[in-house]
């Protein structure tokens, strides 16, 4: 039998075999959940229920913590308003004998503190506020009639209320309503009382906020639609319950309702799921308490058809796991036949495999592998292509140099044979420019002729321009030997005497040193500096220098038409791109330019 069946495996395809193991092991463990979850479904549907009850129960007290936080908050806009204070502290009956007319600013006085009160409210809720004053004045946003606020003082928790310290607060409850138009539908009120206190005056009033209980109730059913909830205080009496509450809670329940937190309670011979949660910020205490069988009902109904959707799961998914195996190696037989057209020479083909398994994997490497084939062979054309551009634009300018050469060197003697050293000297700097700009032979200088080209060039510019601009320079004496392409300062200095300096008077400073293996050069100018906007754009154009270049290569402006981007551009064909060419510039702070420079070989220095 052993033999028979391992000769029935061997002569399995591949691919049956794969379907096979797959089979196996999707159907052992699926007998095996089965039969362990039919046996721990009863501990989880408890579980459960105990965590959906517990969250219920976070829910309500996240609601009732908003409306106490609320009730703290007048408390604390009493105590903190600076108007108030001032009404409170000093009020004019105090200064009577002293100032005429203090009637007047009393009535006033009262009418910006009774304002102030008319518009406190607790969300859709309207808040209660008393304030009482040591002088024997009060104040209410309630009328006279529905309440007469001095009884308060005959309460037992008034006496309390001003040995408490600081701006701590004592909370009420249960309190019966005190406001005569609310007895009708509320019971029960509940009220926080605080102290004023100056550090001068001592205690010179008290405030009370009172919601009524409607509130809380709301609050207590609108999440519990078929459970009860009370909220006992902290000496555990009962300050408020829901509607849902339909039996009696005598002291003795309450006080083993208050030492209980998590458990099965029996009450009246029914089973209570029990959940308690202590307010943060009252110490007072939420519980739950809901019929075990109705808690259990729902859970243990989703627990049942959770076991019927499993079961129907698992023959779906056998039936789309044989579906996506076959699928799957037939990839595999694709990839093999585009691997060899690839062999043939065909480097057009690409794999249309999707997803992110190994196979797509793969087929992505593959794919890939031919793009970069075909990106070298592009890179290269290109390359060269951007060579050829770089060298253009610097032909442009090209004349022939004898001609030329000669000719102002025989207006420099003439102009000099007149005693006009100034105008010979600009000859001389300007020849000088023109024969580095227009030798072909010269692609790479060292720094240290980089920096005079650009000391004739300023010098130029200032015999030209009533402005004198000056040249400052900070350089390392490492880096005077270190080759770069010719002309790359000339035109970031054109461009900050042109557009930053507004070809006003100012100064650029040029700074350079080199720490192996970066030589770092920065531009920088005190000029009108740039907006955001168009520092943004250059930024831009440094990543785009290719069309940037291209589209400034047909336009002829002296040394400046080779612009920013064409430095880029040379200074990434030489140095790589590892070279990193960065703008700063703020309105009216100048502008920086900084170019970072890999030095990679010894080569590099002359």
């Amino acid at each position: 039998m052993k033999t028979r069946v391992i000769h029935l495996v061997s002569s399995l395809s591949f691919r049956d075999k794969v379907l096979l193991i797959a089979i196996t092991c999707l159907i052992l463990p699926a007998i095996s959940t089965f039969t362990v979850y039919n046996y721990l479904t009863k501990d989880a549907v408890k579980e459960q229920a105990i965590i959906s009850a517990q969250n219920e129960l976070k829910l309500t007290d996240e609601y009732l913590k908003k409306v106490f936080e609320d009730m703290l908050y007048t408390l604390n806009f009493i105590q903190l308003d600076t108007e108030l204070n001032t009404i409170f502290k000093y009020p004019s009956s105090a200064i009577a004998s002293l100032q005429e007319g203090t009637e007047y600013e009393e009535f006033i006085n009262d009418q910006k503190v009774q304002q102030k009160l008319d518009t406190i409210t607790l969300l859709d809720q309207k808040a209660y506020v008393t304030i009482l004053l040591n002088n024997g004045k009060f104040y209410t946003n309630y009328s006279f009639h529905e309440f007469n606020p001095l009884n308060l003082k005959n309460e037992s928790w008034f006496k309390i209320l001003s040995k408490l310290k600081g701006y701590r607060s004592i909370w009420i409850a249960p309190q019966p309503t005190m406001i005569a138009s609310e007895r009708k539908n509320n019971q029960f009120q509940l009220s926080v009382a605080r102290p004023l206190r100056d550090s001068n005056l001592g205690v010179y009033g008290y405030a009370v906020v009172t919601v009524m209980e409607n509130r809380i109730i709301d609050i207590l059913s609108s999440e519990n639609t078929d459970h009860s909830m009370v909220l006992l205080n902290e000496r555990n009496n009962l300050i408020v319950k829901n509607h849902y509450f339909d039996w009696k809670i005598t002291e003795k329940m309450s006080e083993k309702l208050g030492r209980n937190t998590l458990d099965v309670m029996t009450i009246k011979d029914e089973k209570y799921l029990i959940n308690s949660r202590e307010l943060s910020i009252t110490g007072w205490k939420l519980i739950s308490l809901n019929p075990y069988d109705h808690a259990i009902s729902k859970i243990n109904a989703i627990f049942k058809r959770l076991f019927l959707v499993q079961a129907l799961a698992y023959i779906l998914f056998l039936i789309l796991l044989v579906f996506l195996l076959r699928k799957i190696l037939n990839r595999l037989v694709d990839l093999k036949n585009l691997a060899k057209k690839v062999q043939n020479g065909d480097l057009s083909v690409r794999s249309e495999a999707q997803g992110n398994d190994e196979i797509a994997t793969l087929s992505t490497s593959f794919n890939l592998m031919l793009d970069k084939v075909n990106d070298v062979i592009e890179e290269n054309t290109l390359t060269l292509t951007r060579k050829r551009q770089a060298e253009l634009a610097m032909l442009q300018a090209q004349i022939n140099p004898h001609f030329l050469f000669n000719v102002l060197n025989s207006i420099r003697m003439k102009v000099m044979m007149k005693g006009d050293y100034d105008s010979a000297g600009m000859i001389s700097s300007l020849s000088k420019l023109l024969r580095i700009t227009i030798d072909k032979h010269k692609g790479m200088i060292p720094f240290r002729e980089e920096l005079a080209i650009n000391k004739d060039y300023i010098r130029l510019m200032n015999m030209r321009k009533r402005h004198v601009i000056e040249l400052k320079m900070e350089v390392s004496i490492e880096t005077s030997n270190i080759k770069l392409p010719r002309l790359v300062l000339q035109p970031i200095i054109e461009n900050a005497i042109i557009h930053g300096l507004n070809e006003q008077e100012g100064h650029i400073l040029i700074k350079a040193k080199y720490s192996h293996p970066i030589f770092t050069i920065e531009i920088e100018d005190n000029g009108t500096g740039m907006p955001k906007e168009q520092l943004k754009r250059i930024q831009g154009s440094l990543s785009h220098s290719e069309e940037e270049y291209s589209s400034q290569s047909g336009r002829s402006e002296g040394f400046s038409s080779i612009g920013l981007s064409n430095v880029y551009e040379r200074m990434t064909l030489t140095f790589g791109e590892n070279f990193l060419m960065q703008v700063q510039s703020e309105p009216d702070n100048g502008t920086k330019v900084s170019m970072f420079i890999p030095i990679q070989e010894e080569e590099n220095h002359v």
